[in-house]
């Protein structure tokens, strides 16, 4: 029985009203085909060092295993895009947009909070379980179901309104609403941008991303104390992420800028110097890098990046937690900045 008191559209129009810029719902089921392409996507090592992507497979493809009482997804999607520009000079490092201002899973967080709240409110008895990157939830798919956007070559989602520039989430509840069955058609068609743009050719083919040959994966994931030749050679500067592939797509033309004011850049995010982040003590970098997604990469990483992947010291990355042996890392770290509809396509890559 669909529950009468709460509707779809009721919904929608508060979640609007939450700041979120896209929503759509579905009913929980197993992602069975898409859970079979990442396995292959794993299976081939395109994963790299993330090993808990491997982890769970059962579970990142199948929310009831999540929450046995779910039984529909609210898909949100947030633009995050600012219209400043990263500087192309020798001595300026590169931050990935989606880290000038606050730490987007909290603002996701907060939002859905609030949405899970305001439902619970309206209809007593609804249990709810917010997903924000760190639980095991395949989002680009779940967005694509809901029919938020497409998959692109690059394989973030793509929204016909904000480019790929829009972070995802998930709201699982405990009723069944009314569905939205429409399916954004892939709009790529024969262009291959991104592609030709990736300086590391980490598009190996056009939906299939190898992970280990890409700047965000080198930049954030990875924690060498030196990153992978074809990294390295090709860092053009980013010592965070990349938007390389985001930039040159044909879509991101209609992006707007976010209404968001946690997403507003602070100080010397947009342009920061080399040499500055490369001298930083422990104390400026958790100062600075505070509630913000740079914090990820630990300050041997940023140092690593910042004097151009290959002058880390092994010394720093073991009094920054991680194993630097196995190359794992805290379990409290391992929120997936693949999953949110920006980046590298972590948790929905395509394998022909």
């Amino acid at each position: 029985m669909k529950e009468v008191c709460l509707q779809s559209e009721t919904i929608k129009r508060y979640a609007l009203e939450l700041g979120f810029t896209k929503i759509g719902i579905v009913p929980v089921a197993a992602l069975s085909e898409e859970g079979r392409h990442l396995r292959e996507w794993i299976a081939r090592g395109f994963h790299g060092r993330m090993d808990y992507m491997a982890r769970e497979p059962r579970q990142r493809s199948d929310p009831a295993l999540l929450m046995p009482s779910a039984k529909s997804v609210i898909c949100v999607a947030l633009n995050y895009f600012r219209p400043e520009k990263h500087i192309d000079d020798i001595s300026t490092g590169k931050i990935s947009r989606y880290a000038w201002g606050d730490d987007y899973h909290d603002v996701l967080r907060d939002k859905l909070k609030t949405l899970l709240a305001w439902i619970v409110d309206q209809s007593p008895g609804v249990e709810g379980k917010i997903c924000v990157d760190s639980a095991p939830m395949m989002d680009k798919a779940w967005a694509v179901r809901a029919g938020l956007g497409w998959i692109g070559k690059h394989t973030n989602l793509i929204t016909k309104k904000y480019g790929s520039w829009v972070f995802l989430g998930e709201l699982l509840v405990s009723i069944e609403l009314d569905y939205d069955d429409l399916i954004e058609p892939d709009h790529c068609g024969k262009c291959t941008a991104c592609i030709d743009a990736c300086p590391t050719e980490a598009i190996i083919a056009p939906y299939r991303l190898d992970a280990t040959r890409c700047i965000s994966y080198g930049t954030i994931e990875l924690r060498d104390p030196q990153l992978p030749e074809t990294i390295a050679d090709n860092l053009e500067n980013w010592v965070f992420g990349c938007d390389i592939c985001q930039d040159v797509c044909p879509w991101s033309r209609f992006s707007k800028q976010t209404s968001e004011e946690r997403f507003a850049p602070r100080e010397g995010l947009i342009a920061p110097d080399l040499d500055d982040l490369a001298a930083m003590t422990q104390e400026e970098f958790s100062i600075r890098f505070r509630k913000n997604p740079v914090k990820r990469t630990k300050l041997a990483g940023l140092h690593r990046n910042a004097k151009g992947g290959n002058e880390g010291g092994e010394e720093d990355y073991e009094t920054d937690g991680i194993n630097e042996t196995s190359g794992k890392v805290p379990v409290s770290d391992r929120m997936m900045h693949g999953s949110s509809g920006t980046l590298i396509g972590y948790d929905f890559p395509y394998v022909s």
